[in-house]
């Protein structure tokens, strides 16, 4: 049996679970409340301040399932109590990051700048010029936001020049050496 999907979720103080039929499960937290259709195989129970998921049978769909539900179900719990971030950072020469009016501006070395707008649930912050932090109560568009900052200038492995996340190591490349003759 699934290790995840056999784990408990602990509910904690604070945070309204409602499971409706077909699994449209709504998590109603101080941060937020977010809702969303889980598969209708597996069975969500509150039992107490815990929610445990089962599966129905050991077939090879409804063991994917279960784990996967057990864990947006964690997630979302988490997000609405505690919330996610995600930071990025910014290098290179002349490369800075700023807030304007509730809109990210991005200066990439482009003859251009970058302009973004986060979506509803997101907040951006700018603590440096080389430094962006995106959070929110929703993981998937946290990760979805940031992946999107970031592919605006991926860093490149020969300078590490872009904007990468903060624990992402960059692979480095040693750069041409001249011909000898």
């Amino acid at each position: 049996m699934s290790r995840i999907g056999r784990a408990p979720i602990a509910v904690p103080a604070g945070v309204e679970i409602k499971i409706e039929d077909n699994n449209l499960v709504t998590v109603k937290g101080p941060k937020g409340t977010l809702t969303q259709q889980l598969h209708p195989n597996m069975t969500i129970k509150q039992e107490g301040a815990e929610l445990h998921v089962t599966r129905p049978n050991d077939l090879k769909e409804n063991r994917s399932l279960h784990g996967l539900t057990r864990t947006l179900l964690h997630n979302m719990v988490v997000g609405v109590t505690e919330g996610f971030k995600k930071t990025l950072d910014v290098n290179g020469v002349g490369y800075r990051v700023a807030m304007e009016g509730g809109k990210l501006v991005m200066n990439l070395g482009f003859s251009h700048q970058v302009i973004m707008e986060a979506p509803a649930g997101i907040t951006v912050e700018t603590p440096s010029a080389n430094q962006i932090v995106v959070s929110g109560f929703d993981k998937q568009l946290v990760g979805q936001f940031a992946a999107e900052v970031r592919e605006k200038r991926p860093p490149e492995p020969y300078k590490g020049k872009g904007i990468k996340y903060s624990d992402e190591v960059i692979r480095r490349k040693v750069g041409k050496t001249g011909v000898k003759k």
